[in-house]
């Protein structure tokens, strides 16, 4: 024969034993029972609309991060925009090296389109970024001309990327020179743009 347990000798152990009366017990029951039903019957709570203009994607380097902030608002965004950051930017893009980092952008750039109806995506490289001397070349930085023209190369790429994706967003590249002073505008190659490089 299995052993039973009388659950209200234990409840009148327990109540006995801290000086609880059953209606005391009760009483402490219903709160919560309350809120239990309130809860779901309630309808689930939706988020407040609001859009933002655009997706900005930069580098990771916090030496930019005050001059990539002061060209957003000289672009009239009024911080008005979702940023994410991945180490080289355009880099990160194209999944060189790593997959997980372009993974990352494109779930970063499907929120913002669904969630702030985004119009634009601005990407910001820069001069002297670790990210592409670790991956493409250390001394890369040494040689300002193939600098940009790597930049741009690779800029040209995340910006096909996207627009293969999204046509209907506009595509916004720039390289930051490593004193800061004017964000360089990189024009979009055809398609079909063979790189030099």
């Amino acid at each position: 024969m299995k052993p039973t347990i009388n659950l209200c000798q234990i409840g009148r152990c327990l109540c006995s034993q801290t000086d609880f009366s059953r209606r005391h017990f009760l009483k402490s029951l219903l709160p919560g029972a309350v809120a239990l039903t309130v809860l779901q019957s309630a309808a689930p709570a939706k988020a407040a609309t609001h859009q933002a203009k655009a997706l900005v994607l930069s580098c990771i380097d916090f030496r930019f991060m005050t001059a990539e902030r002061r060209f957003l608002a000289d672009k009239n965004l009024r911080e008005e925009y979702d940023w994410t950051a991945l180490a080289g930017a355009s880099l990160a893009v194209t999944g060189f090296p790593h997959p997980s980092d372009a993974e990352a952008f494109w779930d970063q750039l499907d929120i913002s389109y669904q969630l702030h109806h985004i119009n634009k995506v601005i990407i910001l490289d820069h001069q002297d970024c670790g990210a592409y001397a670790m991956m493409i070349d250390a001394n890369l930085s040494k040689n300002p001309e193939r600098e940009l023209q790597v930049h741009t190369d690779y800029l040209n790429r995340a910006y096909w990327s996207i627009r293969d994706r999204y046509p209907n967003l506009e595509v916004e590249l720039y390289f930051a020179p490593l004193n800061q002073t004017q964000f360089q505008a990189i024009l979009p190659k055809p398609k079909n743009y063979s790189s030099p490089v």
